[in-house]
């Protein structure tokens, strides 16, 4: 079992890394650059800038001007964004502290609750994620198949896709956490029945033990008496 920790603390790594990489990103949403061949400049958004970018390479960013005015579903993509980091994090740090291949954590029971807890943290960050990225994609795609929406369009940007492949790394590091602790449990269940059963055999003291094949020693008894009855007759 302590492989399949290895790779659920892999995995859950590598979806922190993506999540916090898609945070910060620019890109997610895009103007669509087969519209702008005339002018040869797109505008890409993400949680926190606004970036401007052209055919030969220049990108001009600026951030957010404030909170207050920006539209509900931004700030709410940005709290699970940070939310998923946060849960990621104090996942991968009470992996490493849970797992049996670790000094660190105390009894197997212990590392066994800390290794659980490590991934519901993972199970969260995926899912909170999952569900920024979803509900922003939504708003994308909402406005863009709208034809009532005349304002500017956009489609889907880089960051939602690294983003959803963190996401589900995230709840497969997890998921993996939790089937390696169910799976020592009845290991040391099976175990602890095995012991019982053979304490249970071996409570006799040594040189007292019964043996159930043991047979009853010969009855001599019938055939000296048929010895002293040949004797006789033959007298």
């Amino acid at each position: 079992m302590s492989s399949l920790q290895i790779m659920a603390l892999l995995s859950g790594m590598a979806g922190l890394g993506a999540t916090i990489a898609a945070t910060v990103s620019n890109e997610w949403k895009a103007t669509s650059r087969a519209s702008s061949v005339i002018t040869a400049t797109w505008v890409l958004q993400g949680l926190w800038n606004n970036c401007a970018g052209n055919a030969i390479g220049a990108l001009h960013c600026r951030p957010h001007h404030t909170i207050f005015k920006l539209e509900g579903y931004i700030q709410a993509c940005r709290g699970l964004m940070i939310s998923a980091i946060c849960l990621g994090f104090f996942g991968s740090t009470f992996a490493l502290v849970g797992m049996k291949c670790t000094k660190i954590g105390g009894t197997d029971k212990n590392k066994a609750r800390i290794a659980c807890f490590a991934g519901v943290n993972f199970l969260l960050s995926g899912i909170c994620s999952l569900s920024s990225c979803s509900l922003y994609a939504h708003r994308i795609t909402s406005e863009f198949f709208d034809p009532m929406f005349v304002a500017q369009k956009y489609e889907l940007g880089a960051a939602l896709f690294i983003g959803w492949s963190g996401s589900i790394l995230c709840i497969l590091g997890g998921t993996m956490l939790c089937f390696s602790i169910a799976g020592s449990k009845s290991r040391s269940q099976a175990n602890y029945i095995y012991k019982g059963t053979a304490s249970h055999i071996s409570s006799y003291p040594r040189g007292q033990t019964k043996l159930v094949t043991q047979r009853p020693p010969p009855d001599y008894s019938n055939s000296s008496r048929m010895q002293h009855f040949d004797k006789n007759v033959y007298v």
